[in-house]
């Protein structure tokens, strides 16, 4: 072993506060292709689970490969972090490019994946080979892991806060891949002595730094032309949050708003949506001073609920801020829900759903569930038993809820499991449906507790709502008639579906069964 020298010290510390950055820029890397993934396929689970997987395997058979390495230890490590950086950089524009041209991009995502995890399982054995000149084993491996490890939690962190709310999936990856070239030539700059080949590194740095420049140059074009072949109409408007990728498109003069992909509403037949969300339960209650909404960041809910004279005060609860600075400001979203979400009767609170209800004490005449359909364990809470107990709770005694369903058509059992969930909080049911063309079949349930109304006479009452004392565009009596009716049969597949509790998240399961292909 060459001795402990201070120069050598110098470089140790180097070495480990490179593997700190390259630890955070690892971790990132995994969560961005996870998100990524996520976006482009669909499946959130699904998607999370094999990105973070292959690269898991990955990384350690680049570990293991590194025992074919016996020297230029320092030299190969900027070689790999060269690659690495290159990897990172194109790595979304690589799938938004090749999503432009075919929907079965899988592998080319777990493709990058597993070459990125590959890359990253070299960096480590190879640091500690480095290392072992200047500090004993015991010390190198837990040092050279910590350091690792402490970046992957900074890592972790400026994903979640910083990255993916402002610089999105389009110029996170380029960082990245600044990272990775930044720790090379740092090694190169400082410690030339160290390398055998250094006027080569030198160069395959500054050719890397060109590709990196020209990709931070043409990114925004490239992931728009991906991200228009996703979308039938023009793009008018795209945003990553933290929370969500919000896409607006247009069509003629009509608009729709995409969340994640999947959409959301459209200006051209959005009533058939909000007024059967929201009226049938408006007109159950006597008393109409204090109505919660769930979700409806767009305001179109609200909006609706504003017609009847006797609010006093509507609190609006959605977790992305983005969404309800949309609905306030944007000018698609002013005209379609009529300025709603900036009237003095309206709260608006960027929370989560679940955290709010535990959270509050107050008593609603109507809460009104308008959240994206159960496709993760984090939404599939908000359609569990105890998720509508605790809503229960905050229903004054003649009280009603409302929530959406997905579609009794393409995911049946999912629906059904809505209703049973509902029943077994102790409510009495009235699922309703209707054909919404830019959507499909489209479904809801209305509750209200049991010890008050029976499910037919629920059902009885509903029926005769002729909604002539509030202003709706397609809501009447023939209509809210027809919502409640299903098929003969449809209503014998309750017996193959079970509540959605918080422990078990049945709901994911039915959801996922659904026939989707056709929507």
């Amino acid at each position: 072993m060459e001795p402990r020298t201070l120069s050598g010290k110098k470089l140790s510390l180097v070495l480990k506060a490179c593997l700190f950055a390259t630890g955070c820029a690892a971790i990132v890397a995994e969560y961005t292709l996870a998100t990524l993934a996520s976006y482009l396929l669909g499946n959130a689970i699904i998607q999370w689970t094999l990105v973070v997987s292959l690269m898991l395997f990955a990384m350690g058979l680049g570990s293991r490969f590194t025992r074919n390495v016996e020297s230029n230890l320092l030299d190969r490590y900027v070689v790999v972090e060269c690659a690495l950086s290159l990897s990172c950089a194109l790595s979304a524009l690589a799938c938004y490019a090749v999503a432009a041209f075919t929907s079965q991009i899988g592998t080319t995502i777990y493709g990058i994946s597993i070459l990125i995890g590959f890359l990253t399982g070299m960096e480590i054995p190879l640091i500690a080979r480095v290392n072992d000149r200047f500090e004993s084993l015991k010390v190198n491996i837990s040092s050279v892991l910590e350091y690792d490890y402490y970046g992957a939690l900074v890592g972790g962190g400026l994903f979640a806060f910083l990255l993916l709310p402002y610089l999105g999936l389009t110029y996170t990856p380029i960082l990245l891949g600044a990272v990775n070239l930044s720790v090379a030539a740092i090694l190169i700059w400082f410690y030339s002595e160290e390398f055998k080949f250094v006027g080569r590194l030198r160069l395959a740095c500054g050719l890397v730094l060109a590709i990196i420049l020209l990709a931070g140059i043409f990114a925004k074009p490239i992931v728009l032309f991906g991200e228009q072949h996703k979308y039938k109409d023009k793009i008018v408007y795209e945003e990553q949050t933290r929370y969500q990728k919000i896409v607006v498109t247009q069509w003629k003069n009509d608009y729709w708003l995409f969340l994640n992909g999947s959409i959301q509403f459209s200006t051209f037949d959005e009533e058939r949506y909000h007024e059967p969300l929201v009226h049938p339960a408006m007109s159950l209650v006597k008393e109409r001073k204090n109505i919660l909404i769930l979700g409806g960041g767009d305001g179109l809910a609200v909006r609706e609920v504003l017609k009847y004279p006797g609010v006093e005060k509507v609190t609006l609860v959605d977790l992305d801020p983005a969404m309800t600075q949309l609905g306030q400001t944007h000018e698609v979203f002013l005209k379609a829900n009529k300025g709603s979400l900036n009237q003095p009767r309206v709260q608006v609170i960027n929370e989560d759903a679940l955290k709010y209800l535990r959270s509050q004490n107050e008593y609603y005449d109507v809460i009104l569930v308008d959240l994206p359909d159960p496709k993760t364990a984090s939404l599939s809470m908000l359609y569990s038993v105890g998720f509508y107990r605790l809503a229960k709770k905050h229903l004054k005694p003649h009280g009603a809820l409302t929530t959406q369903s997905s579609s009794p058509l393409y995911s049946p059992l999912a629906f059904l499991c809505v209703k049973k969930s509902l029943e077994t909080a102790g409510f009495s049911v009235l699922p309703y449906q209707n054909s919404i063309p830019t959507m499909g079949q489209w479904g809801w349930n209305l509750a209200v507790s049991e010890q008050f109304m029976t499910e037919e006479r629920l059902k009885n009452v509903v029926s005769r709502f002729d909604f002539k004392t509030v202003k709706t565009r397609f809501l009447n009596s023939g209509a809210m008639m027809a919502l409640s009716h299903f098929g003969k049969d449809f209503f014998s597949r309750e017996n193959e579906v079970a509540p959605n509790t918080e422990f078990d998240h049945k709901i994911l399961e039915y959801y996922r069964k659904g026939d989707w292909d056709i929507y």
